[in-house]
C-alpha cells in the first residue's frame, strides 16, 4: 500500500456534524482531508467501510475502573495502564483516571501514577480527575464517609502543585467543604473544577462558578434538585452559562425525559458531555467487586452496594451515545458530539479538530451502534 490511504463511509463525524457518505484520507502525518469531494481519493488506497461511521474516538472525564481494577485499589501506573486498555477496547481515545474519595496516600500514590502513565506516554491518559474527599456528607452517594472532609490549607497547597504538574487535572467538590478563595486559587493554579455531590443553593453555585468553578459532576446525581423555588445545583448547571456538565447517560441514574428537558435547557456556553463513570467491571463478564471493602453487585445494567445505592455505572460511552439517540430522541451528531468534542473542549481549552490526528485516534462504529472497533485495525 501507498502512504496514504483513504476510508470510505456511510458518514464521517468530524466533532460537530455529520458528513453523508464521506471519508477520510490520512497521509504519513495523519488525517489529512476528510469531505465527500473527487479529491479526497485521488491517488490513494481506498477502503470501502460500507454502513459504518467513522468518528473520532470518545473522551471520558470520569473513569472509576476497568480491565477489573479500580484506581482506588492500587494507584500504581500498572492499574492506570489496566484502565486504559479495557476502555480503549471500548473506543475511548483520551480519558481521565479517577480516584473516588479516599486517603490522603491514595491520593498522593494516584497523583504520581497518572504522572508516571503521562510520561510513559500510555494511550488514553490525559490527566487525573479526584472526586472528592471534598464532598458534602449529605450527598455522599457511594463514598465513604469517613474520609469526606473540609478542604484546609495544606490541601490547597498539595492540589496547586498537583495541577501545575498534571496535564489534566479535575477537581469534584462541594461548597459545602470548600471556600470561594479556595476554589479562585486552584483555578488560577489550572485546575478545572467541578460542583457535586453537594445540597448547594442555586446562588451559592453562582457563586463558586463566578469563582472559577466550570464543570457539575454528573448531572441530577448527589446533588440538589431543581424545585420551584430553589433551582438547587440542577438548576444552576442548566441556567449558569459558563459550567459545563457531565451526564450518565445510562436510562438509570437519569430518566430519559429529564435527560431530553436537560440538553433542551441548558444555557451555553458550557455544553452536557456524558461520562461512563466507568468501574472495575467495564471491558470485562465480572459480576461484582469491592471497593474499600464494600462488595458492588452487577446485574441488569447496574452497579450497586449491597443496601442497593448506585455505586457507578455499568455503561460505555458508546451505550450512552445509543441511549442518547434510541431514548432521548437527540441526534446523532448530537451524542456523538458530548461524546467527543465537548469534553475534549473542556480539557484542551482548544478548538476541537480532525487534522493531523492520527488513524489510531478513531473508531469505526455500526450503523446500529451496537459495535465498534478500531479504525487503524483496519486494511
Amino acid at each position: 500500500m501507498t502512504q496514504t490511504i483513504v476510508f470510505k463511509a456511510a458518514a464521517v463525524f468530524d466533532g460537530g456534524k455529520i458528513h453523508e457518505g464521506a471519508a477520510v484520507r490520512f497521509g504519513p502525518d495523519g488525517l489529512v482531508a476528510f469531505g465527500a469531494g473527487d479529491e479526497i481519493f485521488s491517488g490513494a488506497d481506498v477502503i470501502d467501510l460500507g454502513s459504518e461511521i467513522i468518528s473520532p474516538g470518545f473522551v471520558d472525564l470520569q473513569v472509576n475502573g476497568g480491565g477489573g481494577v479500580m484506581l482506588n485499589d492500587d494507584p500504581s501506573v500498572e492499574t492506570v495502564l489496566r484502565i486504559a486498555e479495557a476502555h480503549w477496547s471500548l473506543g475511548t481515545r483520551a480519558f481521565l483516571p479517577t480516584l473516588i474519595t479516599d486517603t490522603r496516600e491514595k491520593t498522593e500514590a494516584a497523583i504520581a501514577a497518572v504522572t508516571q502513565a503521562v510520561e510513559k506516554d500510555i494511550p488514553g491518559v490525559a490527566g487525573l480527575h479526584l472526586e472528592g474527599p471534598h464532598l458534602s456528607v449529605a450527598r455522599k452517594g457511594a463514598h465513604d464517609a469517613a474520609y469526606i472532609r473540609p478542604m484546609d490549607d495544606e490541601d490547597l497547597d498539595f492540589l496547586m502543585a498537583a495541577a501545575r504538574s498534571l496535564p489534566v487535572l479535575l477537581l469534584t467538590i462541594a461548597p459545602e467543604n470548600t471556600s470561594l478563595e479556595q476554589v479562585r486559587q486552584l483555578n488560577q493554579a489550572g485546575a478545572l473544577v467541578s460542583i457535586g455531590h453537594s445540597d448547594a443553593d442555586f446562588s451559592t453555585v453562582q457563586a463558586y462558578a463566578a469563582a472559577g468553578a466550570r464543570c457539575v459532576t454528573h448531572l441530577f446525581n448527589a446533588m440538589s434538585q431543581m424545585g420551584n423555588r430553589e433551582p438547587g445545583v440542577v438548576g444552576a448547571a442548566l441556567g449558569t452559562g459558563v459550567l459545563s456538565a457531565g451526564l450518565i447517560a445510562d436510562g438509570i441514574h437519569v430518566h430519559p425525559e429529564m435527560m431530553r428537558i436537560a440538553l433542551s435547557a441548558k444555557s451555553g456556553p458550557g455544553e452536557v458531555f456524558l461520562v461512563s463513570d466507568a468501574m472495575a467491571v467495564a471491558g470485562t463478564s465480572e459480576t461484582s467487586f469491592e471497593l474499600d471493602g464494600r462488595k458492588i453487585l452487577r446485574s441488569n445494567g447496574r452497579l450497586t452496594l449491597e443496601d442497593g445505592t448506585l455505586a457507578g455505572a455499568d455503561l460505555d460511552l458508546l451505550t450512552a451515545v445509543r441511549v442518547l439517540v434510541d431514548q432521548v430522541d437527540i441526534s446523532l451528531a448530537g451524542a456523538l458530539r458530548a461524546a467527543t468534542k465537548t469534553p475534549a473542549e473542556l480539557i484542551d481549552g482548544k478548538p476541537f479538530n480532525l487534522l493531523g490526528r492520527s488513524k489510531d485516534s478513531f473508531i469505526r462504529i455500526s450503523k446500529d451502534l451496537q459495535s465498534l472497533s478500531p479504525l487503524a485495525e483496519t486494511g
